[in-house]
């Protein structure tokens, strides 16, 4: 197994070469052991897929159960993981900074902190404070002795403030705090996404395999993305699978769902020791 350090250079190595890179996201390890079979080159966790996995509904998990799976997940496979870390849990930059070392503590090499507040009457801290919270994150992550990635994110998109000209400003006073990597989740179009890389200087992680706005890897890069992510969409795809094929049997008593199910014997191959 590579050292954690080892981990770090390999993850902060991959924002840093021509075009972008893919990073999946795993819910368990069984998905994040097929994902490295497959060939990726790194893994992030889904806040969302985890909770799903738990039946519990997103940002309901409490941050010692995240830290938990967040290591099960860095000790799966010998690829570098960054953490879904939702708002750092806490509202303070020092509660943010705490759990950027457990995060650290727990074998992650990386980590996105964002600045969604978890309150519906304010959904979205106000900028100073935010940037705030990626300075004391930053501040932590320097203290540790290896690479430890960044990244800051501005959850606009996510909470129905379709402001691009805030998003921005966002990610550029989080880039000022010290974030090495910056991200706006669910932006709207190819144009959103190429402002967003213009008016920074921090490799920009995109989501894909939301509704909406679909781009090749290949289309992004020459954006000058440099990170695609997809969330939760590979959780909701494996449920959407398992729901189709458990309707299928409530509601007609059939079994055709098992022609497109994953051959044991392969599955069972990837995973032997």
């Amino acid at each position: 197994m590579l050292t954690q350090a080892e981990k770090g250079r390999a993850f902060r190595a991959l924002h840093e070469r021509a075009g972008a890179f893919i990073i999946p996201n795993p819910w368990d390890i069984g998905t994040a052991r097929l994902l490295a079979h497959l060939g990726f080159k790194a893994l992030a966790s889904t806040s969302m897929g985890f909770a799903f996995s738990m039946g519990q509904c997103d940002t309901t998990i409490a941050r010692d159960l995240m830290i938990e799976h967040v290591a099960a997940l860095a000790s799966a496979t010998d690829l570098p993981v960054s953490a879904d870390l939702e708002n750092g849990y806490g509202d303070s930059p020092e509660t943010v900074a705490e759990t950027i070392r457990l995060a650290a503590a727990a074998g992650v090499v990386g980590c996105s902190i964002e600045d969604s507040s978890g309150r519906p009457d304010q959904p979205i801290y106000d900028k100073a404070h935010a940037a705030e919270r990626i300075r004391a994150a930053a501040a932590a992550a320097r203290a540790l002795p290896f690479p430890f990635t960044l990244t800051g994110r501005a959850e606009n998109y996510l909470h129905g403030r379709p402001d691009l000209k805030d998003s921005i400003s966002r990610l550029q006073a989080y880039q000022e705090a010290g974030a090495d990597v910056l991200y706006a989740p669910a932006l709207a179009s190819k144009d959103d996404i190429a402002a967003v890389v213009s008016s920074v200087d921090r490799p920009v992680n995109v989501l894909m395999g939301l509704q909406g706005v679909q781009l090749s890897l290949s289309a992004l890069s020459a954006l000058g993305v440099r990170r695609v992510s997809v969330g939760s969409a590979l959780c909701r795809a494996a449920l959407g699978a398992f729901l189709r094929a458990a309707r299928e049997m409530c509601e007609h008593g059939t079994f055709a769902f098992a022609n497109e199910a994953a051959n044991s014997r392969e599955i069972s191959a990837i995973f032997k020791p």
